[in-house]
C-alpha cells in the first residue's frame, strides 16, 4: 500500500489494522509525526483519539506506538484556538493495565501517557513501577515521570541503587531542582552512572519539562561540566558552545572523545587554542585515514602543522569526484590559506590552474592572493555567466575584490552579465562588482533602482557618496515606527552615503545592543557604527556585557569549522567600545 504525500488519517488508520506488516509499520511511523507536524495533520489526528485507543487496545503488536503516539498529543499544547479535541485522560483508565504488559516498550509508553496526562490518581502505580520493574531502563523512565508528579526525598535512596538508569533517572531530576554550583555528588553519580551504561546524548526523550537532561543541565555550571567530562561524558564540544574561552580546558576530553565526523568541530576548537596546545592535536590527527584527509588538514593547519600547505596542494590537485568530497577541500583550503598567508601561495597558485574545474568556493580563497587571480582574470572572467555551482557569484565578487586591476576584460564580463544576464539577482552583484572595478556607478544606481533598492541596503551602502539618488528610499526607514532590523540597514545606508550621524548612530546603537536581533544584523549594526562618531550612552552597558559575557551570548547550530560568530561579535564589539 503506497501512502505516499499526506494521506488522510483514515487511511492510516486502516492500514494500521493491515495484515501486512510493512504497511502497519509503515502507517504507524507517518502517525508517529502527528504530535509535531503541520496542524491539519495533527489536529485530524488528536481527532481521533478514542480510535487510537481502540486500537492500542486490541493491536499488542502496534500498542507501544500508540501508547506512545497518544502522549506525544497529550503533550502538544499549541493547538489551533477554538479547536475541540477528545481529551487523551479520558481514554487512560482503560489503558493504564498495560502498565503489567509483558513488552518492556508498552510498559515504558504507560509511563510516558501518564506523565503527559499528570495523571495524579496513577501515583500508585508509578510507584509500583520505580519499585518493581524489572527493565533498568524502563525503570529510570518511571523513576523520571515520578519525580515529576511527586517530588521528595525518595529520589535519594535510589542514588545507590544498583541499576546506572535508575541511579541516573534520581540524581538527573536532584540536578534540576537545585542551582550552580552544583553539588559535586550529584556531578559524580551522573558521570559514573552515565559511562556504566552510555547512550547518545543528543537522541530524543519524552519527559516534558521541567526535566532536564543531567548532561544538558551540567552545561549550567561550566566547572561542573568539566567535572562530568574528565569521568568519561561527552560534553567537550558542548561545553564550548555553550561558554567562551574554554578551548584549552576541554581539549584533553575532545581529543579522547574524537569520533567520526567530529574533525570539523575540532578544527573550531583549535583556533582559540595557545600554542602550547597545539602538539597533542597535531599528535592524535596526523594517523588518520586517507577518508577523513581533508577534515584532518583543517584541523592541522588551526595547529599550524607544517605540511597543511603540501596537504591542501594535493587536495585541490587531486581528482575533484574523488574522496573526500569537494566542499571538505573548499574547507580545508580555507583554512590553510586563512592560517598560512603568504606562505600558502602553492595553494592558491594550485587554485588558480583549476579554475572552473573545481568547487566554486574556491576561486573565493584567490581574494587574498591577488596577484595570483590577475593571471587568471580571463578564465575568472569568463565564468561570469556560468550560474551551475555558483561559479557566477564566486568568480563575480572576486572581480569586484580586484577593484581597477582587474582590466576592461573583467569589466566587459560584468556589464554584459549586468545588462542581458539571465539571472537578476547576480546581475546586481555583477552590477556592484562593475563599480568596483571601474569606478563608475551608473549601472549599479539604475540596477538597484529597478529592482528596489531597499532590497538592497549593503549594496547602496557600498556605493557611498555616489548612491545619493538613493536616499529618498532609504530616509523614511529611519522612523521609530519602522522595525529595527530596518531601521539600522536604513541608517547603514543613508549614513554610508551622507556621513550624517544626528538620526542614524542611534536606530544603529539599538540594533547593535539589542540581544533578541540576529547576530548577523546586530555584527553589520556594530562595524557599521565603529568610527563614525559617539556611541549613545543606552547602548554602552549592554555592549559592555556582549564583549564580557563569559557565557556564549550568539548559538551556532551548525558547528563548521569557521570561527564561531559569538567570538566575531564580540571581537567586532570590543573595537567598537574602543574606538567610539
Amino acid at each position: 500500500m503506497d501512502l505516499d504525500g499526506t494521506p488522510d488519517v483514515a487511511t492510516l488508520l486502516e492500514a494500521v489494522e493491515s495484515a501486512d506488516a510493512d504497511v502497519r509499520e509503515e502507517a504507524l511511523d507517518r502517525l508517529a509525526s502527528a504530535a509535531w507536524r503541520d496542524e491539519d495533520f495533527a489536529v485530524a489526528t488528536a481527532r481521533a483519539v478514542p480510535e487510537l485507543a481502540r486500537l492500542a487496545r486490541e493491536l499488542p503488536a502496534a500498542r507501544a506506538d500508540l501508547l506512545r503516539l497518544l502522549a506525544d498529543l497529550a503533550e502538544r499544547d499549541d493547538w489551533p484556538e477554538d479547536t475541540q479535541l477528545p481529551p487523551v485522560a479520558a481514554e487512560l483508565p482503560s489503558l493504564l493495565s498495560f502498565a503489567q504488559d509483558p513488552d518492556p516498550a508498552v510498559r515504558d509508553s504507560v509511563t510516558a501517557l501518564v506523565l503527559s496526562c499528570r495523571h495524579l490518581d496513577a501515583l500508585p502505580l508509578l510507584r509500583s513501577r520505580v519499585a518493581e520493574e524489572p527493565e533498568p531502563g524502563v525503570r529510570g523512565h518511571a523513576v523520571t515521570a515520578l519525580a515529576l508528579l511527586e517530588p521528595g526525598d525518595w529520589r535519594r535512596a535510589l542514588l545507590a541503587d544498583p541499576e546506572p538508569p535508575v541511579r541516573l533517572a534520581a540524581a538527573e531530576d536532584l540536578l534540576r531542582t537545585v542551582e550552580p554550583p552544583f553539588p559535586h555528588e550529584l556531578v559524580d553519580i551522573c558521570a559514573a552512572a552515565y559511562t556504566a551504561d552510555p547512550y547518545d546524548l543528543d537522541e530524543g526523550h519524552w519527559a516534558p519539562a521541567p526535566h532536564r537532561r543531567f548532561s544538558d543541565r551540567l552545561l549550567d555550571d561550566p566547572e561542573a561540566a568539566l567535572r562530568a567530562a574528565a569521568q568519561g561524558v561527552p560534553l567537550a564540544h558542548e561545553i564550548t558552545a555553550r561558554w567562551r574561552d574554554r578551548e584549552a580546558d576541554v581539549l584533553p576530553y575532545a581529543l579522547r572523545d574524537l569520533e567520526d565526523g567530529e574533525l570539523h568541530r575540532l578544527a573550531r576548537l583549535c583556533q582559540n587554542l595557545p600554542e602550547e596546545s597545539w602538539a597533542p592535536v597535531r599528535e592524535r590527527v596526523r594517523p588518520l585515514p586517507e577518508s577523513e584527509r581533508a577534515a584532518a588538514v583543517t584541523v592541522l593547519a588551526r595547529v599550524r602543522a607544517p605540511e597543511a600547505v603540501g596537504e591542501a596542494v594535493r587536495l585541490v590537485t587531486d581528482d575533484p569526484g574523488a574522496p573526500p568530497g569537494p566542499y571538505s577541500v573548499v574547507l580545508a583550503v580555507r583554512a590553510v590559506t586563512e592560517v598560512f598567508g603568504a606562505d600558502a601561495l602553492p595553494v592558491a597558485r594550485a587554485v588558480a590552474g583549476r579554475i572552473g574545474r573545481t568547487h566554486a568556493d574556491l576561486i573565493r580563497v584567490l581574494e587574498r592572493y591577488p596577484e595570483v587571480a590577475l593571471g587568471v582574470v580571463d578564465e575568472i572572467a569568463a565564468l561570469v555567466p556560468r550560474y551551475e555551482g555558483s561559479h557566477a557569484w564566486a568568480a563575480v565578487e572576486l572581480l569586484g575584490a580586484l577593484g581597477p586591476a582587474a582590466g576592461e576584460g573583467a569589466a566587459r564580463a560584468l556589464r554584459e552579465e549586468a545588462t542581458g544576464g539571465a539571472h537578476s539577482s547576480v546581475a546586481v552583484y555583477a552590477a556592484m562588482a562593475h563599480h568596483r572595478v571601474t569606478g563608475d556607478p551608473a549601472l549599479a544606481l539604475r540596477l538597484l533602482e529597478e529592482d528596489g533598492p531597499t532590497r538592497w541596503p549593503a549594496f547602496a551602502a557600498g556605493l557611498g557618496p555616489a548612491a545619493a539618488p538613493l536616499l529618498p528610499h532609504f530616509e523614511p526607514l529611519l522612523s521609530p515606527d519602522e522595525h529595527p532590523v530596518t531601521r539600522a540597514r536604513a541608517a547603514h545606508a543613508v549614513v554610508s552615503i551622507t556621513g550624517r550621524v544626528e538620526d542614524t548612530l542611534e536606530p544603529l546603537a539599538h540594533c547593535a545592543a539589542d540581544a533578541g536581533i540576529h547576530h548577523t544584523d546586530r555584527l553589520a549594526a556594530v562595524r557599521a557604527l565603529t568610527g563614525i562618531g559617539p556611541l549613545p550612552r543606552f547602548a554602552v552597558a549592554p555592549l559592555r556585557a556582549t564583549a564580557q559575557s563569559p557565557r556564549r551570548v550568539v548559538e551556532d547550530l551548525g558547528g563548521g569549522p569557521e570561527q564561531h560568530p559569538d567570538y566575531v561579535l564580540r571581537e567586532a564589539v570590543r573595537a567598537l567600545l574602543a574606538t567610539a
